[in-house]
This record gives structure tokens, sequence and C-alpha cells, in this order.
């Protein structure tokens, strides 16, 4: 998705203009619209037209529209999104009030104005044009002296960092200048690593050399990381994966990700993070049930008790037509991240969100036991279905 243009005011009222660029970006358009809300953009309407004899014909042209939207249609198989609603805009060609499907296209501009634009929309926003949100695989392509920290997502390779060290040649009886300056360089990845790749997102980080100047990197890393209890490398040490290159420059990295043990690796999808937390809270809901909620009332209690570890969401909900209840929900996901929760919004489209929406489309692990409302009669389930 590209961003074209964001005008908010203060009140976070304000409209802004996206270019979808692939079929996923629809999903994200779908999931950005609501009724109320307005949209403009360019749409095929077919006017009549009486010459000077009288006689009548119609032709089909082309306009720019702005829509209040009343319904919107989204075509899972086809990635296709109508939206229908009146004119609130004079024209040309339809007048005020008049109804129109506009039929949204990838690589088509239009603008979305709302009166309120809150966090989860503009979090979607900022991950559907941000490429680093959709590459779950990074790399580290290096040679003595010359590295590059790359993105890799579906579609391009971004260069984050290159990181170049002069490194002098060993000497007879004198290698301290070369150890030292390879120290350097090793440092310098380090903290490109860190700096560049969001370990939350990234399922899995190569590294790249030829020789053995991965393998000298990943110890000095993981040493560094030992002695200065670095939690983030230590934590995501299984990410890592080593394999060969030619050399340090940036189409090395073709080789790399050709390896089989690579492509074995990274046959896992983002899906697979939402499977594991819905298995986890399967998991909790059968060993340890006090610590297992779903249904909103249940979940906003233990919010209030400030007991969410993680908050499991499908993003069916923040569609829904009633303002003040998508709000309740926004309202619950930014409450959960100010106490220091995970949020994890899943995919109703995937078999994990569907799974999560048989159970009220709202769950959540707790950090601890709060007996006293799991003793309590379940009426949520009924009610927020």
């Amino acid at each position: 998705m590209k961003l074209v243009r964001k005008d908010l005011e203060k009140d976070n009222a304000g409209q802004v203009t996206l270019i979808p660029e692939e079929p996923e970006d629809m999903w994200h358009t779908y999931n950005l619209l609501q009724v109320g809300d307005s949209l403009r953009a360019s749409t095929i309407r077919k006017v009549q037209t009486e010459s000077a004899t009288g006689s009548v014909g119609s032709n089909r042209i082309r306009t720019t529209l702005t829509l209040c939207v009343e319904a919107i249609d989204f075509d899972s198989q086809a990635c296709q999104l109508r939206v229908k609603g009146t004119n609130i805009q004079e024209n040309e060609y339809v007048k005020m009030g008049a109804y129109h499907t506009i039929e949204l296209e990838p690589n088509r501009q239009f603008t979305l104005a709302k009166k309120q634009w809150d966090s989860v929309v503009l979090e979607r926003i900022e991950q559907a044009c941000d490429p680093a949100w959709s590459a779950d695989v990074a790399a580290v392509v290096m040679q003595e002296g010359l590295a590059h920290v790359c993105l890799v997502t579906p579609s391009m390779t971004l260069t984050r960092a290159k990181v170049e060290v002069n490194i002098p040649r060993k000497r007879k009886g004198n290698c301290s200048q070369h150890d030292r300056a390879l120290e350097r360089f090793y440092e310098q990845v380090m903290q490109a690593i860190q700096r560049h790749i969001n370990f939350e997102v990234v399922k899995c980080v190569l590294v790249a050399s030829p020789g053995f100047v991965r393998e000298q990197f990943c110890d000095y890393m993981f040493q560094q990381a030992v002695k200065t209890d670095n939690k983030l490398l230590l934590e995501n040490r299984s990410k890592f994966l080593q394999v060969h290159s030619s050399s340090g420059h940036k189409y090395a990295l073709k080789e790399a990700l050709c390896d089989p043990a690579v492509t074995s690796r990274l046959s896992d999808t983002k899906a697979a993070g939402e499977v594991k937390a819905l298995d986890d809270f399967y998991k909790m809901l059968q060993h340890e049930p006090d610590r297992a909620f779903y249904g909103l009332k249940h979940v906003e209690k233990a919010n209030e008790a400030m007991a969410i570890d993680t908050l499991l969401i499908s993003d069916e909900l923040f569609r829904h037509q009633d303002v003040a209840t998508r709000a309740r929900y926004v309202k619950l996901v930014d409450s959960v991240r100010d106490n220091m929760g995970t949020v994890r919004i899943f995919s109703s489209l995937h078999v994990s969100g569907e799974q999560l929406g048989q159970l009220t489309g709202v769950a959540a692990i707790l950090r601890f036991p709060v007996a006293e409302l799991s003793d309590q009669e379940d009426e949520s389930s009924s009610e927020e279905d």
C-alpha cells in the first residue's frame, strides 16, 4: 500500500489518500472502511445523453465521486471491493443523494475521510504502508570489512544498513590491529541488527558469508549478548540461520535464499504466530482455566485487574457497524497495550481467526489467575456474537 497523503486534525478527524498495490492491500482497505465514512475515488457511470434531434443514448463516462459509505462488499477469492453509497459532492453526471457503487481496484488511488481515526485503523495503515511489516525474513550478507543488513519482503529486498570497516592485513608476529578492527566491525554489524530488525515480525535472520566469517561473527555476537545480558538477541537466538554466500555484497543474497535449508525454514508463514497464540490459549484453558478468559465482559474485567498478558482479538470486531461497540474494542486494545500486554489481531480470513470467532472473537491469556471472575456465569458468549 502506498500512502500518498495524510491530513489528520488534532481530534483525529481527517482524511488519507492511499493506493492499494497488491491483492492483500484490498483486504487492508476493507478493514479501513466503515459505514458513514466518506470515500472519494474514480469510477465509471452510465450517463444518458440527448442529441439535438431529440434521440436519447447512453455513454459510460469515467468520473470522480465522493460517496457517504452505506454498504461494503468484499470478495475474498477475487480480492474485489465494492462500496455502495450516496453522492455527497456536486458532480455534473450524478445528482446529490443519488446511489452509486464504486469498485476499488489495485493501483487506483482513493481518498478516505473519517470523523474519527482510532488507533487500530491508524496502525493498520502504518503496517500496510511500511514494507518492513511484511518482511518476515531478514538477512546479513557479510565478508571481512563489509556487511549488508537487509529485509526481504514478498516483492522486494530492502537494504537497511551497510557497514564498512577497513581491516588491516595480519602481519607476522602482530595481529592486534587486525583483531581490533575485526572486533569493531562485528560490533557495528551487531548494532545494525538490533536497530533495523524487528524481531516481533521477523521469523528468520540469515547470516551469509564466504569462509568462516559468519561463524566467527555469530560466536562474537552471542558472547557479547551473554556478557551484557542482551535479552533481545538471546531470546531470538533460534531465529539465526547460518548459510554460505560467495561475498558480502547484496547480490549474493540470492544464493543464500536458494539454499534448501533456508527454503524449508521459510515454508512457515506469519499465520503460524496466530496459530501458536491460539494453541497457547487452549492449553491454558485446559490446564489453568483461571488464566484463560473469553467473551468481551470477562476479558474487560480481567483488563481492569491489569491481568492480561496476551489479548487475542479478531479483526472482524473492528468492522462492527455500531460505533460505540467498535470504540469499546479499540479502547480494550489500547488499554492492554498501556498495561504492557501483547495484542494479537487475528485475520478472520485465516483458519485461526475463524476459530477465535467461535470463541466470541475476543480471548485473553492472563498473567495471574483471577478466580472470582471465572466463577461468574459466562453471559458474554451469547451477547457479543
